[in-house]
């Protein structure tokens, strides 16, 4: 971490900061904790993500920060990358940062970062990328605010699925409890990003839930959401967050998926699509080892990865992990 201090300090002026794509809480919160916190000490910042914000995390505090486009990438001299287990997580632009950008910090806590960068500092044992932001900015001697506050608060809480997961430490709660002195609302973070549902959000769930097949051993359950389905409901792609909790919380299921079909691709034919499989464990199967064999990556207990096949044949690659639960 002391290289990552110094060269923050004394070694870079313009700084992007990105995570990756379809942005969760961690990401988000990582993202515009660390970003405020160097526009204090006078460094230039531009805080990236490629897709929309999802509505339940637009009461964070700057969240209007946060761009989805990237001009004169040459001005950067450093790019931090956020809760990517690779850089491509970050998108269409991941190439281009590479290319040209002369630094590049990886900060991560998934088992299956790639360890790219010129530093790293990738915990595995931590709960968020948000709680590895809470240590850089108390290294750096950044007095934490109330808008810094709020971002780390989220993220630990959506990391930790509101600190029900495996990857809950007592360091969560300390860290959680330390942003409440400064004035966050527990209550108020809740109600923004677990209670209210729009309508539409209703009627997508009504239809995933129809959507939902369990294994013959009754461990593994799936379910599929579908363009049409968006289209139905009114809802956006960004906006569907943690609908898999409802396969995972059924009784005796030990692994959960969630097919998400893509949008159209002009360059498969008819019956090829694109999905993105969300992987959940009840903590006694890794996930993560699967979706690497697909390409993706995530922890032990949530995973993800992209297919182009049919819904058929991925059905049927989710349905036969079955037979190892």
């Amino acid at each position: 971490m002391n290289q990552v201090i110094q060269h923050l300090k004394n070694n870079s002026r313009n700084i992007l900061l990105a995570t990756h794509t379809a942005p969760d809480g961690d990401a988000l919160g990582s993202l515009l904790a660390l970003g405020l916190c160097l526009t204090s000490l006078g460094k230039q910042t531009i805080l990236f993500n490629e897709s929309a914000i999802p509505e339940i995390y637009r009461f964070l505090p700057s969240i209007n920060r946060v761009v989805r486009n990237i001009n004169d990438i040459n001005n950067y001299d450093t790019a931090i990358i956020l809760d990517c287990a690779d850089l491509e997580r970050v998108g269409r632009s991941s190439k281009e940062i590479y290319k040209n950008i002369p630094t590049i910090i990886n900060i991560d806590h998934h088992i299956t970062n790639t360890h790219f960068g010129d530093y790293q500092i990738v915990d595995t044992s931590a709960s968020a990328t948000s709680e590895i932001v809470y240590y850089i900015i108390k290294a750096l001697d950044i007095q934490i605010n109330f808008a810094v506050a709020s971002a780390i608060y989220t993220g630990i809480l959506t990391d930790t699925g509101s600190f029900q997961f495996a990857n809950t430490k007592r360091e969560a709660f300390g860290i959680c409890a330390e942003m409440v002195e400064l004035g966050v609302d527990p209550h108020f973070v809740a109600q923004n990003v677990y209670v209210t549902y729009t309508l539409g959000r209703i009627k997508l769930i009504q239809m995933v839930l129809d959507s939902i097949e369990v294994s013959e051993n009754g461990r593994l359950s799936m379910m599929a959401l579908s363009q049409d389905m968006l289209t139905k409901s009114g809802m956006k792609p960004d906006n569907i967050g943690r609908l898999i909790n409802y396969a995972r919380h059924i009784e005796d299921v030990r692994v959960a998926a969630l097919i998400r079909e893509g949008k159209p691709n002009e360059n498969y034919n008819n019956d090829l699509k694109n999905f993105h499989v969300s992987l959940r464990s009840d903590g006694t199967f890794d996930v993560a080892t699967i979706a690497e064999s697909f390409g993706g990556g995530g922890h032990a207990s949530a995973a993800g990865f992209d297919i182009t096949s049919t819904l058929q044949n991925v059905k049927k690659t989710i349905m036969d992990l079955a037979e190892q639960l």
